[in-house]
């Protein structure tokens, strides 16, 4: 009888013990966040929406806009910016109030180099009358380069292995002349950013074919050519500009960050002055595919991995304009 109590108890010990164990390793595990359609959608839809009535800046519609992604960098979990009290870094243009939204994921090892992920949130607003569809949502132009910064920053945050810190910034203004960009860097020490990643039009295929973008100024530092060799094997191919006639390097916010000295370029997809949909009430989120703006976003986080980890650090942009 003693030996059968003896060895009920061990049985109830063991199941105990391992039940237990459950318990921790389910307490301890990370929720593995994944880069799909389903989080790509939620976002496009949501800033290219009526609501947000063409993001124009200093309207209604972009303060929506602000809001939205003020709330998801405090779900995420991002830092304010330097000794911001906010996510908004305001300020007053052409007699407009005016704000970049910015949040920090703090690096490691390395976290007084940084590193910006950006795009700009503004667009062309509405017309001021006619009929018919009045909105210019800019969908491609740019909320799906938003919603890659949005992606990017959740993906980050839980991948938790950047060394260097990261500036997520939501830039506003960009279609009144690089406005928000160029006053972010009007306050910045630009030896200390290592690398600009800009994200513009990455929701259409692109004349190289699936599962591949282009990137500008790929000949002014060699920020290009990691990129590809983190791509190698991946099935994903980056390619330089091919559209050089149209100086998109310097029509983007990458640009006010180049001018600095900073290798900063910008992803796309979309061939600007070609898209039939360019400037266009027609930008609208139902004409852009998700499957490349989520398999675009995954190109861009393993392609720029590296930068973000420390391993490389890109050469400094060649400044003169071509």
């Amino acid at each position: 009888m003693k030996k059968i109590t003896f060895l009920l108890m061990i049985t109830i010990l063991i199941i105990s013990c391992k039940e237990k164990n459950k318990v921790v390793q389910k307490s301890n595990s990370k929720k593995v966040f994944v880069i799909d359609s389903v989080t790509v959608k939620k976002h496009l839809y949501t800033l290219a929406s009526d609501e947000m009535q063409g993001r124009r800046a200093g309207t209604e519609g972009i303060e929506k806009a602000a809001q939205y992604i003020e709330n998801e960098f405090k779900r995420i979990g991002l830092k304010t910016y330097d000794t911001l009290s906010s996510y908004r870094q305001n300020f007053v243009t052409k007699e407009l109030k005016m704000f970049n939204v910015i949040g920090v994921l703090e690096g490691k090892s390395k976290k007084d180099e940084f590193v910006v992920i950006s795009a700009h949130y503004d667009h062309l607003g509405m017309k001021k009358d006619g009929e018919g569809d009045l909105i210019f949502n800019g969908a491609n132009d740019d909320a799906s380069g938003v919603t890659g910064v949005l992606t990017l920053a959740e993906y980050f945050k839980n991948k938790g292995n950047n060394e260097r810190t990261i500036l997520f910034v939501a830039f506003t203004a960009e279609e009144m002349g690089l406005i928000g960009s160029k006053y972010f860097g009007k306050g910045i020490d630009a030896s200390k950013f290592v690398a600009g990643i800009n994200l513009e039009m990455i929701g259409k295929s692109p004349s190289f074919g699936p599962n591949t973008a282009w990137l500008t100024g790929f000949e002014r530092s060699d920020f290009g050519t990691i990129v590809q060799k983190n791509l190698e094997g991946s099935g994903y191919k980056l390619y330089p500009d091919p559209y050089t006639n149209f100086n998109l390097f310097f029509r983007s916010d990458n640009a006010s960050l180049a001018r600095l000295g900073i290798p900063s370029h910008t992803f796309s997809t979309t061939a600007i002055d070609i898209d039939k949909d360019y400037h266009k009430v027609t930008d609208e989120a139902e004409t852009l595919n998700m499957t490349v703006i989520s398999e675009t976003i995954k190109a861009v986080a393993k392609g720029t991995e590296s930068i973000i980890t420390g391993k490389d650090t890109p050469s400094r942009v060649v400044l003169e304009e071509k």
